[in-house]
């Protein structure tokens, strides 16, 4: 996502924009699998913020609505806990307030439009303020709020964590854990990670779309964008160097012994990849590293086509762990996978109302959380296989039976995303949002290295598609005000363009 809006943008500046992309295809983490001639999501499944891109493409004379169509999702998710307890949460914050009402009880009802009020007033602080911010620091976000703004500030709550304030809100401890799981969008644990983060219950709020096609027609969408503004995409091709010169970024290497020589280069690998050498020492000391012990969460994931019955699936779906708590100390403390993960199911053919043809397979994605451990154990196949049985098993105690007949799952480990996103141990959102800090500590778009930019998961503001599309925006426009400050009366050309290893 950054290193694709990164181009955009610089290309529709007057830039000469080259994107290398390590992989066969565009897209990181938005991934797609084939089972046969099915294409299923292997990524994230969620596309909210849509204004986001409604923006990128109006800023480079498109329309988002003439390339892709978005289907407004009237069922945000379906959660369950066993059998019998089951909530969904709704586009129609009225029918979500009767849904809860009915299955907490009036008091816990009021309190999710107290915590929705509160969420929204979060979002308001930090949109403009924080997220959008190219530089983030606690005096920074001071400045830009203002006095007028101080008070607001204080009342997000930074120093609490989402579990704490959602336990203030809701007495019902099903309720806790589900607004509690909105930290995973992150990669962090409810637990450690701060009450900001119940920002993400508005953004929902505000709007889930379904992509037609997928969620991988974004990635071919913003592709073809790119290179009707002008951008050179080299897929299958490897940067395994970056190189400096009198102080700033010369030149890329790639694999194969190519170089190109550049004015720029916006690098949209994890920042770790920098910092553990893997682009050269010329800017091994360009950005911070990550230790093991600050990662975000990993993930255990299987793509396959199956018959379900007993539960009706939504497009989104999610089964809870009976030991919350338990789920993320196995994680984070112990790196394990945990034996009674939350299960998330993305039923790719089902739309609302709309479902599968009866009797005919449907295209699945499931999801368990994992520690990102994935540069240090292999996870083997029999122990991938035992975790698949036990994953299938309890969401057959939640009702949901998966015939599993008609295609093997195919399966991705910790191991597996530190192959395709190397540093990272399979890290997925960079390093973990612990702490009050954390949100601060993350890179900006400005590295240590003249002429190097920072975009994607780990650099400000974080993961997310929305997010990372929006750190891309943020490296180029920093980019391009560095040039205007050294050059006013020529386009720079940036012939090496951004680097998705």
């Amino acid at each position: 996502m950054a290193g694709l809006t990164a181009a955009v943008d610089l290309a529709r500046s007057g830039c000469e924009v080259v994107l290398f992309e390590r992989a066969a295809a565009p897209g990181g983490k938005l991934r797609e699998l084939n089972l046969g001639d099915a294409r299923l999501d292997a990524g994230p499944t969620v596309f909210t913020l849509r204004g986001v891109f409604d923006q990128l493409f109006a800023d480079a004379g498109d329309d988002l609505d003439r390339r892709l169509r978005l289907v407004p999702a009237k069922l945000l998710a379906r959660h369950a806990w066993s059998a019998d307890a089951r909530l969904d949460l709704y586009a129609d914050l009225e029918r979500t307030i009767e849904a809860i009402g009915s299955f907490a009880g009036l008091a816990d009802a009021r309190a999710y439009v107290r915590f929705m009020t509160h969420a929204k007033r979060v979002y308001a602080t930090l949109d403009r303020s924080f997220m959008q911010a190219s530089r983030p620091s606690p005096v920074e976000l001071v400045r830009r709020v203002g006095l007028g703004g101080l008070a607001d500030l204080w009342n997000i709550k930074p120093f609490v964590t989402l579990w704490q304030s959602v336990s203030r809100y809701f007495a019902d401890p099903r309720l806790r854990q589900l607004f509690g799981r909105y930290a995973t969008y992150c990669g962090s644990s409810p637990f450690g990670a701060p009450a900001t983060l119940m920002l993400v219950a508005h953004v929902e709020q505000a709007g889930v779309w379904y992509v037609e096609g997928g969620m991988h027609r974004l990635v071919e969408q913003l592709a073809a964008l790119a290179a009707r503004c002008g951008v050179t995409l080299r897929c299958a091709t490897e940067i395994s160097e970056i190189h400096v010169r009198h102080g700033r970024v010369s030149a890329v290497q790639t694999a194969d012994g190519e170089r190109f020589a550049v004015d720029a280069v916006v690098c949209n690998a994890d920042n770790n990849a920098l910092a553990t050498g893997l682009f050269g020492r010329d800017v091994s000391r360009a950005v911070r590293g990550t230790p093991a012990a600050a990662r975000s969460l990993s993930a255990m994931t299987w793509n396959l086509l199956a018959r379900t019955g007993g539960f009706d699936l939504a497009h989104h779906s999610v089964f809870f762990s009976d030991d919350y708590r338990g789920e993320f100390d196995a994680i984070f403390r112990r790196g394990e996978i945990p034996s009674s993960p939350t299960i998330y199911v993305c039923a790719m053919d089902r739309q609302d109302d709309a479902r599968p043809p009866a009797g005919r397979p449907e295209r699945l994605f499931c999801l368990i959380n994992a520690p990102a451990t994935g540069d240090t154990q292999n996870f083997e196949e029999a122990e991938v296989e035992s975790c698949e049985c036990r994953v299938f098993q309890l969401l057959a105690g939640c009702g949901l039976q998966v015939d599993r007949r008609a295609t093997p799952a195919k399966a991705t480990t910790p191991a597996d995303f530190h192959r395709l996103f190397p540093a990272t141990g399979g890290a997925l959102y960079g390093p973990a949002s612990h702490g009050w800090r954390a949100s601060f500590s993350r890179a900006s778009s400005r590295s240590a290295v003249p002429g190097l930019y920072l975009a994607g998961g780990s650099t400000h503001p974080g993961p997310g598609v929305p997010m990372a599309a929006t750190s891309g925006r943020l490296a180029a426009a920093a980019l391009m005000a560095d040039c205007a400050s050294i050059a006013r009366s020529r386009a720079v050309a940036m012939s090496g363009g951004t680097s998705m290893r």
